[in-house]
């Protein structure tokens, strides 16, 4: 398996977490609230979404391909760690809004950050990606596959993706959103 092609299994399990992140927002607008529901969501995004998947791409891919040529200041890598970041303020608007107990707020920023990262999303998968796995040998697509690898079998890595991949089981319970795209994401890692 590629290493995009981890990443592209990687976004399923996200997207999982955005349909929860969505329903969550329109139970706020229709008068439901429950930040500890909230905040389980958050943990979810910051863990799973930011330091196991951003992490990979951030810490591996991007420099990879900056070394081949690809432009971080006008570029795609650039992009894409901008909209990172873009997320990440987004999250911390919404963790505000949860100490606040201000169940609008929550919604405002979660549809903000759920439109953002569904684009990201598709950028990368139908964009990036594709211009990765053109751009990079079978050599350069092996030693990123083992950097992968050791990422994911460090011991405390492992700990948190699987911790956050079981949060994002709950909540999907929870809200009645299909687990097919967790069930995946751990039998690829088993």
């Amino acid at each position: 398996m590629k290493p995009t092609e981890i990443l592209k299994r990687e976004h399923r399990a996200i997207e999982t977490g955005l349909d929860c992140l969505e329903l969550l927002a329109d139970q706020c607008a229709a008068g439901a609230w429950n930040a500890e529901t909230a905040a389980e969501a958050l943990s979810f995004i910051r863990d799973y979404a930011d330091h196991v998947h951003h992490g990979k791409e951030e810490d591996l891919l991007f420099p990879l391909l900056e070394a081949k040529g690809f432009s971080r200041e006008q570029g795609p890598t650039g992009v894409m760690t901008y909209e990172h970041q873009r997320g990440r303020d987004l999250v911390r608007a919404m963790a505000e809004a949860v100490a606040q107990r201000s169940p609008a707020r929550f919604a405002e920023d979660a549809r903000q950050f759920v439109s953002l990262l569904r684009q990201h999303i598709l950028k990368e998968d139908h964009c990036l990606f594709q211009m990765a796995d053109q751009a990079l040998s079978d050599s350069e697509q092996q030693d990123l596959q083992r950097a992968f690898e050791a990422f994911e079998s460090d011991p405390q890595e492992a700990t948190r993706r699987e911790q956050a991949l079981e949060r994002a089981r709950t909540l999907a319970n929870l809200l009645g959103v299909s687990t097919a795209a967790l069930d995946a994401n751990v039998s690829a890692t088993a």
